[in-house]
């Protein structure tokens, strides 16, 4: 075969490497896209999308049996399963169909399908035996679930993110391990879908949430609605002719064997890069494969070669793979001169009810950093107006500030809105705002935003900057 000759290759197309690509081609000439997997990104495929619209199909079901609390009856309310997996796959595909028009518009001599991996640091070996040399080359290889051993012998029966969404219908009974992200967004959806379901984790922790209390204020709301252990003791894990037998130290200290239909495997990802030959590049690697890059120029050493998204497994999520791999295309076409790019102020959300935010520094990072000089202001929305005006009044707020400077470092939430709040501490922190000027931005009357306003004003007091919070603050209107 004839070997090519490009200025830059791209190992992967999702979303950090169709980033890297329209970044690329703007400032080089050759550039390939190379995909050895299927087209359509993680978040389209088998993440952000079909799990969010799972999700939209429970809150219409939750919304429905909520009814009668506001004094609306609604006749008996059921879930048609296959329809509601059926939506699930119709818009799926939908969302997936414009990331493939998008790869349909990139001219074909700059794409190839193919497996590739590593000859050297600057040639690349498709499976078929073709050479391809690059002057440059991004790692965009995204990432694959992880299964812990307990699963391991599972087959037909096992699910992840990969083939749930394929589920012709809702089941009955689901195990869920792992009360990540991913596993409690899925696992709450089923339930208030109608699905039993039980949730294991190793460890204690839940959603990715940092602070103690808030944890524990989400692992008491989470049991309300479904069992969950995070940090359970898993004896085996069997499967069956119907389904899989979790054998599992309950809660109430007895051990139980219970089967399930399915076992949902939401265990974490981990980067894609196994296979890649990355041990023939020179390139120092971490513990887990990764080679050691720079994260505001994504450049591997002094290399040239780049790596950008989920394999580079600094932040997972699709903005940062979408900055990534902008940042790592750009310096890779015009290596020499890498520069470094915008990092954003670190944002993060989960879709449960309610939602979990983290914004900034989080509590471990404010203890390394800031220790003994950072304070923490908080708000609880059990008696916060509008949320218990939606009976939506669930959840604590933590906002974090400098000592001195009263600079705004971040915040943890969980509680209603969290998708909206998050993105407003968020822009406050990528500003480099002070608690006080924060305080000076209008809030309305009545929203759930206000709880923010008392979060701040408990943290502006506590960083003497500003007087204590008045009880039943009415110049703010009542239940603010």
């Amino acid at each position: 075969m004839t070997p090519l000759q490009v200025e830059v290759a791209i190992i992967g197309a999702g979303t950090a490497g169709m980033g890297a690509y329209r970044a690329a081609r703007a400032h080089a000439d050759s550039v390939l896209l190379i995909e050895g997997g299927t087209y359509g990104t993680t978040c389209a495929r088998v993440g952000c999308m079909p799990s969010k619209l799972l999700i939209a199909a429970a809150e219409a079901a939750h919304q429905a049996h909520l009814a009668p609390a506001f004094g609306v009856q609604v006749p008996a309310v059921t879930v048609d399963g296959a329809a509601v997996m059926a939506r699930v796959q119709r818009e799926r595909d939908r969302f997936v169909g414009f990331v493939l028009e998008t790869i349909d518009a990139i001219a074909p001599s700059d794409r190839l399908t193919a497996k590739v991996k590593f000859q050297d640091a600057n040639t690349l070996m498709t499976e078929h035996g073709q050479l391809i040399h690059a002057r440059r080359i991004v790692i965009a290889t995204g990432s694959a679930p992880v299964l812990p051993p307990v699963l391991k012998g599972l087959d037909a029966h096992l699910l992840t993110n990969e083939n749930v969404f394929d589920l012709p219908t809702l089941p009955t009974r689901l195990a869920v391990f792992g009360p990540g992200v991913l596993g409690l967004e899925l696992a709450q959806a089923m339930s208030r879908l109608g699905v039993q379901v039980k949730v294991f984790g190793v460890g204690g922790g839940i959603a990715g949430i940092h602070d103690p209390a808030i944890r524990e204020v989400a692992n008491q709301t989470f049991n309300k609605e479904f069992y969950l252990d995070a940090a359970a003791q898993v004896k085996s894990v069997r499967e069956t002719a119907t389904g899989a037998e979790v054998n599992y130290l309950h809660r109430d200290r007895v051990w139980r064997t219970e089967a399930f239909d399915y076992v949902l495997a939401a265990t974490g990802r981990a980067p894609a890069v196994v296979g890649l030959g990355l041990e023939h590049t020179g390139l120092a690697l971490n513990d887990r494969g990764v080679p050691l890059f720079d994260r505001h120029t994504l450049q591997c050493g002094d290399s040239t070669v780049f790596i950008a998204g989920d394999a580079s497994n600094d932040s997972p999520l699709l903005h940062e793979a979408a900055d990534q791999g902008r940042i790592a295309g750009n310096n890779a076409a015009r290596f020499p001169d890498v520069q470094p790019g915008l990092r954003r102020t670190p944002l993060g959300v989960v879709f449960t009810d309610p939602q979990v935010a983290s914004v900034g520094l989080n509590l471990k990072q404010l203890n390394e950093q800031f220790k003994d000089r950072f304070a923490v202001g908080l708000v609880s929305f059990e008696d916060q107006g509008r949320s218990r005006v939606m009976l939506r009044n669930h959840g604590l707020l933590k906002v974090y500030g400098e000592q001195g400077s009263g600079l705004f470092l971040g915040a943890e939430m969980f509680g209603p809105a969290a998708e909206h709040i998050g993105h407003l501490l968020a822009w406050a922190a990528q500003q480099r705002m002070t608690v006080s000027s924060m305080l000076d931005m209008p809030f309305y009357h009545p929203v759930i935003e206000e709880g923010v306003r008392t979060a701040l004003r408990d943290l502006n007091h506590k960083l003497e900057l500003g007087p204590q919070v008045i009880e039943r603050c009415m110049d703010c209107g009542p239940g603010a």
